[in-house]
């Protein structure tokens, strides 16, 4: 019996985890069998790697060769291990020197002519292995930027099995294969997802009027708190909340890698953007599912959803009455946790879901443009707007009801509005103020603060809280809503330079809070 391995990453989620990738060669019915809990397009490996294998200019062994994923009880997914499967046999036939490729962490697609394709979720196996100790990964050539984001961790990058064996062997590298005539664009390009940002040239000097919620959006930017708005069509809700990721800082350096392995695994990576640097921004049609809002899938291949494709970023629910009520009330979880973890029979994937929600919402079904003419009796203008539950809304910091700019406003405010550069910069003072102030915490925004550590080293003094305490006495605020009024206090504090909330600072974000409700 002759005896190889390689090593590979299997994928749960973000999370991944190294596989021992071994392959024995045994007398027996010639043919490949694959073990350790393979999932359907793993299974379909075997021919891919054989026909790779013949287009590579190598033989196949004829005998039986057993190849083993270790650890066999975890579940293990998709075309990743093609590379390191079809090594590990060609070791195994001593085609190439086994010890030269013991070490070697290898992830991809093999092609039927021997080309390695590019895969999703690239940067998170690469992650993983780093942290295991692989300091050697393979990868192929178009996965080689992303793969590269990982410090200390030489990759290696190859467009064939042909290439790659010569490295192995040690021989020269074979003349450079023509590229696919005509590649197939990664899915997130079929589905209209890459090659635009929604974002450029949107500034907020464009809304017209709305001070207030101007000010809520800068507010919410630099504390990271939820944001609702309401009012009748064309009152500026879409374009405030699409301005609101003008006015956020690029994201820190493990901010970027972390959204950028979901975008990785979910495949909405730019190809020629390997590392996002912005604050992501996404905004699901309203009659996404309860498994497109939060994540999921059938049996092991589990997706992120849009809570999580929004991580350190913005979730944007334009007419939020318009989705299911489930769906609506599934965000309360990752809004509390900053997490969302999916539970099948197979296991559970824990996806990261901190991100800032804005809600958008018409006042009736009828959407009228001017009250007058709405022709909708109060109680179905409840019943519509009911469809956002009391605890989903309990869980918003800032809420606003907007009415239409006036004439004067629409024809003179451009003159004095300010640009998302100005507004920027106050939220960026904002943001520092508050590292400083949590320096010695886990937490880098105001609204991050637990509340019972919020409670117990960051309450306003007696004076400055007694708006606030009143609202408590009267049964106006709610202990979850108090909560919100200090997180909302101390960013007003920050925004205005101040080392404490004053009562003015505690009255706006009281009067923030506790806006007329729909």
């Amino acid at each position: 019996m002759t005896l190889a391995k390689t090593r590979s990453v299997a994928l749960v989620g973000v999370d991944g985890f190294v596989v021992d990738v071994e392959a024995a060669i045994t007398s027996g019915v010639p043919g490949l069998h694959l073990v350790g809990l393979p999932d359907t397009a793993l299974n379909e490996a075997r021919d891919r790697v054989r026909a790779a294998v013949f287009n590579s200019g190598e033989d196949w062994p004829n005998r039986h060769v057993t190849v083993s994923l270790f650890p066999a009880s975890l579940p293990k997914k998709g075309s990743i291990f093609d590379i390191s499967i079809a090594v590990a046999l060609l070791a195994a036939a001593e085609v190439v020197p086994p010890r030269s490729c013991a070490g070697m962490v290898m992830i991809g697609e093999l092609g039927l002519d021997g080309r390695a394709r590019p895969i999703t979720g690239v940067l998170p196996a690469v992650l993983a292995a780093a942290n295991a100790g692989c300091t050697t990964v393979v990868v192929p050539r178009g996965n080689a930027a992303e793969a590269r984001l990982v410090p200390g961790t030489e990759v290696v990058a190859t467009g064939s099995l042909r290439e790659l064996l010569a490295i192995l062997r040690d021989e020269p590298l074979p003349e450079e294969e023509e590229a696919d005539p005509s590649p197939l664009p990664p899915p997130a390009d079929r589905l209209g997802l890459r090659g635009r940002d929604r974002h450029a040239g949107l500034d907020l000097a464009d809304v017209r009027g709305q001070a207030e919620a101007r000010r809520a959006l800068e507010v919410s930017a630099a504390g990271g708190h939820h944001l609702f708005f309401s009012g009748p069509p064309g009152c500026g809700k879409t374009m405030l909340a699409e301005r609101l990721p003008t006015l956020l800082p690029p994201l820190e350096p493990d901010a970027a890698l972390e959204v950028t392995a979901i975008h990785s695994v979910a495949g909405t990576l730019p190809p020629d953007q390997p590392l996002i640097t912005r604050s992501p921004f996404f905004a699901p049609h309203h009659t996404a599912t309860r498994a497109a809002m939060v994540g999921g899938g059938s049996g092991r291949v589990l997706q992120p959803g849009a809570v999580s494709l929004a991580h350190r970023g913005t979730l944007f629910l334009d007419e939020a009455p318009e989705f299911m009520s489930g769906t609506l009330d599934a965000l309360r979880q990752p809004l509390e946790e900053g997490e969302v973890r999916i539970s099948r029979a197979e296991g559970t994937a824990c996806f990261p879901a901190r991100f800032t929600l804005v809600l958008a919402a018409n006042p009736c079904p009828c959407a009228a443009a001017k009250q007058v003419d709405c022709s909708c009796a109060p109680p179905i203008r409840r019943r519509y707007l009911s469809r956002i539950s009391g605890p989903l809304l309990d869980r918003v910091d800032l809420k606003l009801e907007l009415t239409p700019a006036s004439r004067a406003e629409l024809r003179y405010d451009l003159e004095f509005a300010e640009s998302s550069e100005v507004v920027a910069e106050r939220v960026l003072q904002a943001r520092e103020r508050t590292l400083k102030r949590l320096d010695a915490t886990p937490w880098r925004m105001n609204s991050e603060i637990p509340g019972p550590e919020l409670r117990r080293c960051f309450v306003p003094s007696g004076e400055a809280m007694r708006a606030a305490d009143d609202a408590l006495h009267c049964g106006t605020l709610s202990a979850r809503g108090l909560d919100r009024v200090l997180r909302v206090a101390w960013t007003i504090a920050d925004l205005a330079g101040h080392d404490q909330p004053t009562a003015d600072d505690v009255g706006g974000a009281l009067n923030l809070w506790s806006t007329r409700r729909p």
